[in-house]
């Protein structure tokens, strides 16, 4: 559904996924093109109206927060650039990342093995 969304309905969502949890003044100053209070407000009802996100009274603002699983949201992100600029080959889009990268530190080298490792045992 997340890929249906007009753009700045999904760059709200994105920003708010990013965020994990926000006041609609907190997701204005984090969007690269920032929309007036009022818009972002508007935009999270319609979020929450379809509901990917959901608000709870925070003090003076209210608090928002994506109701899907971020996990979950990333996942399905992550496939469908996979598919879409990749051909579907997860290997394809991993050493495109790791040539684009800064080094790596030990552990995210060491996650990485692991990675591989677990996926040689599944038999991928």
């Amino acid at each position: 559904m997340i890929e249906s969304l007009p753009r700045r309905e999904r760059e709200v969502f994105e920003t708010l996924c990013r965020l994990e949890e926000a006041t609609a003044a907190s997701v204005r100053q984090a969007l690269s093109d920032p929309l007036s209070d009022s818009a972002v407000r508007t935009l999270l009802s319609r979020l929450e109206a379809k509901g990917l996100v959901r608000r709870r009274p925070g003090g003076p603002s209210n608090l928002y927060t994506p109701a899907p699983d971020t996990g979950d949201v990333a996942a399905g992100a992550l496939t469908r650039l996979i598919d879409t600029f990749f051909n579907g080959s997860a290997a394809s889009a991993a050493t495109a990342l790791l040539g684009m990268s800064r080094q790596l530190s030990p552990d995210e080298l060491s996650a990485l093995e692991s990675a591989i490792e677990q996926a040689k045992e599944r038999g991928e």
